[in-house]
């Protein structure tokens, strides 16, 4: 039976005169990988800022575990195991690889950092990943984009996460990278513990790796389907029909 691990009920979401979520109603289980796609504006950032904590809804509720949440603040809601990873990844590039991973969550000998305990965890924690960085001790500015992403979405998984929002992992990274993000994303639903929201543009990685696609489409959610009854091409046609409805409407209010 299906655990559920996040619901998100009648939220709305204006910013001044601008209403950017209406009636947005969403869930999510344990084990299970929801793709959240949608044109830029189409309020998908929104969104994962009402679930991080960011921002508070206007209208709505959030349940987590099954519990109706208040969240204070994106400090709040990572005791309640919810985590996110930017496309900015929120990384210090003056810091080393094992330092960003235990970022504010740092080990440490009474006043002391725990500087080696922290250098082997990120070093095991990454080959697990299967990404290979020769040293941990190294700043993360002398990486690349797709080494970046995959340190970041690492810190949100060993961070005992059991509601990751990932906005765009994929899109700094090549095949091969690509590649671990996907293997590792699957390999978490196949734990069963863990619910995932992956933000993304690539409809072909979407439902390479999600159970279920969700549309937002000018605040509103317009599709719900499990990714094996859709198609790129279903995806593709339904984003176009949209920009196309926005430009009629642009035309006929000018």
């Amino acid at each position: 039976m299906a655990v559920e691990a996040l619901r998100v009920e009648n939220v709305a979401k204006r910013f001044g005169a601008v209403s950017v979520l209406r009636d947005v109603h969403l869930r999510v289980d344990r084990g299970e990988v929801l793709g959240l796609l949608g044109d830029n504006g189409a309020g998908k950032s929104t969104l994962v800022n009402i679930i991080c904590g960011i921002h508070q809804p206007d209208a709505g509720r959030l349940l987590v575990d099954g519990t109706e949440v208040t969240l204070r603040g994106v400090d709040h809601a990572r005791t309640l195991g919810i985590d996110t990873v930017y496309q900015d990844l929120a990384l210090i590039n003056e810091l080393s690889v094992y330092h960003n991973m235990f970022l504010n969550r740092e080990r440490r000998i009474g006043p002391l950092l725990h500087n080696r305990l922290m250098r082997r965890l990120a070093a095991q924690h990454l080959r697990e990943m299967g990404l290979d960085i020769a040293d941990v001790g190294v700043d993360v500015a002398k990486l690349s984009g797709g080494q970046r992403q995959a340190i970041a979405v690492a810190r949100s998984v060993y961070s005992d996460a059991h509601i990751l929002l990932l906005d765009e992992p994929l899109a700094a990274m090549g095949a091969k990278e690509a590649t671990i993000i996907l293997d590792l994303i699957s390999d978490l639903k196949a734990r069963g513990n863990v619910a995932i929201v992956i933000i993304a543009h690539n409809y072909a990685q979407a439902l390479q790796v999600c159970d279920r696609v969700t549309v937002l489409h000018q605040g509103r959610i317009t599709f719900d389907r499990p990714a094996a009854d859709t198609s790129v091409t279903e995806l593709t046609e339904l984003m176009v029909a949209g920009y196309r409805a926005r430009r009629r409407a642009v035309t006929e209010d000018s």
